[in-house]
């Protein structure tokens, strides 16, 4: 069985012709979204998707506009309202050296190089520059950690740790 992964959600239809307005909640939309690319609909208390493929793709303000091949029609499109557009795993694509998805982050233990623990991150930001990763601690009150060379020193997605050299004042 495939892991299924959030891509966006589908928040309304757009025009007659079976455009689709998504909530975008990918890092790659580029990838996601080009034509010829294989999603799958999961409707609210679905176990299993409805496979679409990008017929066509563009930006209008803060949304994506998607067509799916074989959904020509407002008629054909307004059930998926609500719905959410995830990838499978095996459709992920392999990144650069230094790049994560977000669930291989999500859960990794954060240790400094003294091997003190920090906590868990259990969120990813993307304000601007660079990720800043949302870590909870024991005590209750979170850190932000900048993806940073400064601060990152090594990533072990299939060890679940995170080793990390704080700059001054940054756990505080």
């Amino acid at each position: 069985m495939s892991k299924w992964y959030n891509v966006g959600k589908i928040v309304n239809t757009h025009g007659l012709r079976g455009e689709v307005r998504v909530l975008s909640r990918t890092d790659f939309p580029e990838e996601r979204y080009k034509k010829g690319s294989t999603l799958s609909i999961f409707k609210p208390g679905d176990k299993e998707g409805i496979p679409v493929t990008i017929a066509s793709h563009r930006k209008h303000k803060t949304f994506d506009l998607l067509t799916f091949e074989n959904y020509p029609s407002i008629q054909m499109v307004e059930p998926f309202k609500g719905s959410i557009l995830k990838v499978s795993e095996e459709h992920l694509g392999a990144l650069d050296e230094g790049e994560f998805y977000f669930h291989e982050i999500i859960g990794c233990e954060v240790r400094t190089v003294e091997e003190e623990i920090i906590g868990t991150v259990k969120e990813v930001l993307t304000p601007g520059a660079n990720d800043v990763w949302v870590v909870s601690r024991s005590g209750g009150k979170e850190a932000y950690i900048p993806y940073i060379d400064d601060v990152v020193k090594s990533v072990d997605p299939d060890e679940k740790v995170i080793i990390i050299e704080p700059m001054e004042g940054l756990l505080e």
